[in-house]
């Protein structure tokens, strides 16, 4: 089973996506980057759901370790963000991130379809 870590610091927003992701991935949570960037080193993700707002490490500095680390740097990974106003979406894409999906989840399929693309 592919195993997918959410990182993502509000319990309410792991709850759902765990729910979501349960019944078809392996799911790993994490509450800030910096524990993310340490639980890869020891196993890695098939994909990794970014929050952009987390404490101490911001989802952007944490894709910016991904790229840079020579085991990671393939990783897709998924801008999992309320940061959903105009040109957020290509902001992120621009950054480095393979995808983007805008919190709160209104349809999960969207959510499942990024995975599945970037997984397949």
């Amino acid at each position: 089973m592919k195993k997918i870590a959410v990182v993502e610091d509000n319990p309410d927003n792991q709850m759902v996506a765990e729910a979501i992701l349960e019944d078809f991935y392996e799911v790993e949570l994490y509450d800030t980057g910096i524990d993310a960037l340490a639980g890869f080193k020891e196993s890695k993700p098939d994909l990794v759901l970014l929050d952009i707002s987390l404490p101490e490490m911001n989802g952007e500095e944490v894709l910016k370790e991904i790229r840079q680390d020579e085991g990671l740097k393939n990783l897709p990974v998924i801008a999992f963000t309320a940061h959903a106003m105009s040109g957020d979406r290509e902001k992120y894409l621009a950054a480095g991130f393979n995808d983007y999906v805008s919190k709160p989840l209104v349809d999960e399929d969207i959510l499942l379809d990024a995975i599945a693309r970037l997984l397949n």
